[in-house]
């Protein structure tokens, strides 16, 4: 990467990591946020935890622990629907979430958001040029993470979720207009997963602009999760010195 795209957004350095919150169930969510303690501020909770139960009394739980929360469910129906969701969410004191779909649906997110960030999905880190081919889009991933972003910004987003690999293309188009949240982190080594194509590391996500990195399994998966989580951090902070 030749050129530095380093946010310039006034983010706490210890609030730039997400924690991804991809476990089975709330037990195993809440021993997890013990154990990482005040290694971790911010978590997103996504859809596996949707499904387990009392999703809005374990996101209370964490706003109760001084935690920020990114709530991950990729709102996805009719406008209509879409924005009484988000206006629903946004008395929950949650701080982002994430919203997918065509202009109808941004611009009845963007109207009902409150004081709640409204996040645009580009293109999911899962996918490469041949999964969209599959699912008929013509353009490359970058002209498509691209358009997205103009249009989320045009509309009134607050943000996007985009890799890694795309983020310098949305800062030098868009310049630091837009939030730009970047999972598919690994930090260890840049190996791919077999449901994460496009990845990159903590370093390349900030310096192609990332003004926020989500990480799961990198930590979760640690043997000692909490000096991973720190590890992570000084590599963050790094970025920022």
């Amino acid at each position: 990467m030749t050129a530095s795209f380093i946010s310039t957004k006034p983010i706490p350095v210890r609030e730039r990591l997400i924690m991804a919150l991809d476990v089975s169930d709330f037990s195993e969510a809440r021993a997890l946020v013990e154990e990482l303690g005040d290694s971790v501020i911010f978590y997103k909770v996504g859809m596996e935890l949707f499904m387990s139960g009392d999703y809005f009394g374990f996101i209370e739980w964490l706003k109760q622990q001084n935690k920020k929360v990114f709530v991950d469910l990729k709102f996805f129906d009719i406008p209509e629907t879409v924005g009484r969701a988000i206006k629903a969410l946004s008395s929950k004191g949650v701080d982002l979430a994430t919203i997918h779909g065509n202009d109808a649906i941004m611009e009845a997110a963007a109207a009902a958001k409150g004081d709640l960030k409204v996040l645009a999905v580009t293109a999911l880190t899962s996918l490469d040029r041949g999964d969209l081919d599959d699912l008929g889009f013509q353009c490359d991933v970058q002209a498509l993470v691209l358009s997205r972003a103009k249009r989320a910004l045009q509309i009134g987003c607050d943000g996007v979720v985009s890799s890694g690999l795309e983020a310098p293309l949305l800062r030098s188009e868009l310049d630091h207009k837009l939030l730009v949240i970047t999972p598919g982190i690994r930090p260890v080594d840049n190996r791919v997963d077999e449901d994460q194509k496009r990845v990159v590391s903590v370093e390349m996500a900030f310096q192609g602009g990332a003004d926020y990195i989500v990480v799961g399994r990198p930590i979760r998966d640690a043997t000692d999760r909490k000096a991973m989580a720190e590890k992570i951090q000084a590599q963050i902070l790094a970025q920022f010195a």
